[in-house]
């Protein structure tokens, strides 16, 4: 037996339930459908002409939908002649570097293949400009060579800042097609910055590069695409603030406000930049976002496959596993940290043999009266949140909630021999 088997093997773990969450839920239907009538209600595809290379961004965020909607993109391009081509945008993401970033890709379905236009991936960027305040604007090789771009991106409320431009079009611009060396211009002056500095320098690209259009996507809280919006490049900087007031409204949530732990079945850098959404687990990496629930120690389980060893995220957790620590990869991970200039959230948490010892370890370290009244929420990860599990003591709050549907009977955790959760 391990010295924490005799430390943590007596926490007595509560019984949980399986509670439904409710959400609205717009949705759309037929995908492609609605990314057609898009580009042609509106007469975007009007600009291509026959033999323009195309250049079409694709991010490292697991967006609903996102292969099918790049396919359709390139599909009406090619319907009128253009030749369209993927360009991974995104940062210093994939290790910093052009096979990394392709294998990014690939892990969520936007292949060469499926999509039926070339992936060109390269962390060479060219300098196009700069700002009022001398701050250089880089973009991507492939895109600044090509005849004209295509920017898509969801947009949602950011987990670092806060501001009229977040996670979305403008940040594409800026950071996605600007790769490690524009990602790390426009970190330089730390988060406090990057709400005025997105803005400035996404302002150069836009002016100087053909951007055909652009595509905004919104999600409701399932992780579902409900709101599709192409824009021409002019329209970007007035309609974004709109877009991301309405994204913040349709945000998923835990429906409490203070608990004990927070048991998370996975992070990952598909799920969102830091690995879990700040938004959600109410702890953030910098002083510039707030808001969220009142959680005393959060527990993260495992790391996502598609985030390929990036952990980035995991330190702002207080436990984890020796699962998610063995999938972790430095060369994956601190790229990321060093460009963004935020070391908070590579840091490494009390690490434990298995999901058991790290939530009773939580459940310790809680300084609780009495350990069997802990309240715990355990959800698979801040992406999908319609059905997570309560704790006992949170049962009666649960039921006030009409938002909230219990569904499921009161149980022990169920650990298999290795003390991990099935």
């Amino acid at each position: 037996m391990s010295i924490f088997n005799e430390l943590l093997g007596n926490v007595s773990i509560p019984k949980f339930v399986k509670v439904r969450q409710k959400f609205p839920r717009p949705k759309i239907e037929n995908i492609e459908k609605e990314t057609t009538k898009e580009l042609m209600q509106k007469n975007l595809l009007n600009n291509i002409k026959k033999g323009d290379r195309i250049a079409i961004t694709a991010g490292s965020r697991g967006i609903a939908n996102i292969d099918r909607i790049i396919k359709e993109i390139a599909r009406n391009i090619k319907e009128v002649g253009g030749q369209p081509f993927i360009v991974p945008a995104m940062g210093s993401h994939g290790g910093a570097n052009a096979e990394g970033q392709i294998k990014v890709l690939n892990s969520m379905g936007i292949t060469e293949e499926f999509c039926g236009a070339p992936i060109k991936s390269s962390m060479e960027v060219v300098k196009i400009g700069e700002t009022e305040d001398s701050l250089p604007v880089y973009i991507d090789k492939y895109a600044n060579e090509a005849d004209g771009i295509v920017v898509i991106n969801r947009i949602k409320p950011h987990v670092g800042f806060r501001g009229p431009y977040e996670s979305g079009l403008v940040k594409m611009i800026t950071i996605g097609l600007g790769k490690q060396k524009g990602a790390e211009v426009c970190h330089h002056q730390g988060f406090g910055k990057m709400a005025e500095n997105l803005p400035k320098i996404a302002s150069v690209i836009i002016e100087k590069k053909n951007i055909v259009f652009a595509i905004g996507l919104l999600e409701n809280a399932y992780d579902e695409t409900y709101k599709i919006i192409a824009m021409e490049k002019e329209q970007i900087l007035n309609l974004e603030p709109q877009l991301q007031k309405e994204s913040k409204r349709m945000l998923p949530k835990v429906y409490f406000d203070k608990f004990d732990i927070l048991v998370l079945d996975e992070i990952g850098k598909n799920i969102t930049g830091t690995g879990m959404d700040t938004n959600i687990i109410g702890r953030y990496h910098t002083p510039h976002a707030s808001g969220g629930p009142k959680i005393k120690k959060i527990v993260v389980l495992d790391l996502t496959n598609e985030s390929h060893g990036n952990a980035n995220g995991i330190g702002l957790s207080d436990f984890t596993t020796k699962r998610f620590f063995d999938k972790m990869r430095f060369d994956q991970t601190y790229p990321n940290s060093i460009t963004s200039t935020v070391q908070e959230t590579i840091k490494i948490p009390m690490v434990l043999d298995n999901d058991k010892l790290a939530i009773q370890g939580a459940i310790k370290t809680s300084n609780l009266e009495n350990e069997s009244d802990a309240k715990i929420v355990r959800i698979k990860n801040t992406l999908d949140m319609e059905y997570i599990y309560i704790s006992e003591n949170l049962i009666e709050e649960a039921k006030q909630n009409p938002n909230l549907e219990i569904i499921g009977v009161l149980t022990p955790p169920n650990f298999n021999e290795y003390g991990n959760l099935f």
